[in-house]
């Protein structure tokens, strides 16, 4: 039992993935926020949240060079209201107070990995678009077809397939039309990196990704399956491009150093999947899963776990669960490598409305470690601040 995250992390050890089970304990976000800034002395310089890529490129602005305003950073650089929790806004004005006045390399850099599609809706992909139109100085009337964005991003459209966009004519066009985009910014890349930056290009490249993301997740929506088939799909996409987003964002950050990512366990853990949306059961591989397969011994994965926790009204587990098993060893948090915790099974008291998903045998048989999170007990944050 140790609360030093740097014992989990091996020579080989490219993406950190830490995962918490639920959004809506905080405490994870403190312990993120510490094991980040303890991470920097250890070859750390960049951190991945579970929040849109496109908007996360804000965040990293206002960090990395100090565009803009903390209150800008929070209502722009976040999707799926993240924004509006007290541990994300501490740990930017974390990272742009340790980046203030230090040289660009040794700069920490901020990354979203998710897609901007919430659970009942999806935008459209047409500023994403246009903003690799407009990098390449094309000539194209991309709202002609893209239409009203609100006809793409009401809810109607993700929950019935007869009235999703992603099925039209205007939307395959679209398809075709970003991957001729995608082919003319690598084909163009020397000349388009030496009028601008890399970075500028890495950052049309970044938008087009999730304009093609986008056009396959409407396109999934409006496919006339079975409701469980349909949604398990939707589930495959997202993780699948937040797998891309990963590997993009590892390669980009091989140079300078190691990642922190921090997600859902949902997302992170090696093993499939699994929730009920309402009665469908619906199974997928995580992007953590997607990853690892690809990187081998570069990921490590950190699974969350929470004893009790006044946020969610999750009272304390059964005597014979896996949580049970490690609130016996802390009073606050403590990391535990993933074959020391023993149980017989997983807690069966949680409700949907807390998005809690408890600790299990499968997720236990491939994660290296676990964070558990006794909730009796304030968790301290970088510099000692609350």
């Amino acid at each position: 039992m140790t609360q030093d995250i740097r014992d989990f992390v091996t020579a080989s050890t490219g993406l950190l993935a830490f995962g918490e089970p639920t959004h809506l304990e905080p405490a994870f976000g403190r312990i993120r926020n510490e094991l980040f800034a303890r991470l920097t002395d250890h070859g750390f310089s960049s951190i991945a949240l579970e929040t849109d890529r496109v908007a996360a490129l804000a965040v990293h602005d206002f960090v990395h060079n100090g565009v803009g305003t903390l209150e800008q950073a929070m209502r722009d650089g976040f999707s799926h209201r993240f924004g509006e929790l007290e541990t994300n806004r501490r740990l930017v004005a974390w990272m742009r107070e340790y980046n203030e006045n230090r040289p660009e390399h040794e700069r920490l850099a901020f990354h979203g990995f998710d897609m901007s599609t919430e659970m009942m809706s999806a935008p459209s992909p047409r500023t994403y678009l246009e903003h690799v139109r407009d990098y390449l100085a094309l000539d194209l009337d991309l709202a002609s077809l893209t239409g009203d964005d609100e006809r793409w991003s009401r809810t109607e459209a993700v929950l019935d397939p007869a009235v999703s966009v992603g099925a039209t004519a205007e939307a395959d066009r679209l398809r075709v039309l970003a991957d001729d985009l995608l082919t003319t910014l690598h084909a163009r890349a020397p000349e388009l990196i030496a009028a601008t930056s890399p970075a500028e290009w890495h950052r049309a490249r970044i938008h087009l990704g999730s304009a093609l993301g986008l056009l396959c997740y409407h396109r999934q929506a409006a496919e006339r399956v079975d409701d469980t088939t349909r949604w398990t799909r939707l589930a495959v996409i997202r993780d699948a491009q937040m797998a891309r987003n990963l590997l993009d964002i590892r390669e980009i950050e091989a140079p300078r150093g190691r990642t922190l990512v921090f997600a859902h366990n949902l997302h992170l853990q090696r093993n499939p999947s699994h929730l009920m949306l309402g009665p469908m059961p619906l199974q997928w591989f995580s992007a953590g899963a997607i990853v690892a397969s690809l990187l081998g011994e570069q990921y490590t994965f950190v699974a969350g776990s929470l004893g009790r926790s006044d946020a969610l009204a999750l009272s304390e587990p059964g005597p014979d669960t896996y949580e049970a098993f490690l609130q016996r060893l802390t009073s606050s948090w403590a990391l535990v490598p993933a074959t020391a915790v023993t149980g017989t099974r997983p807690r069966t008291d949680q409700t949907p409305e807390q998005g809690y998903f408890p600790l299990e045998q499968p997720v236990l048989d491939t994660a290296d470690a676990v964070l558990h999170v006794s909730g009796t007990a304030k968790v301290p944050v970088p510099g000692g601040r609350s």
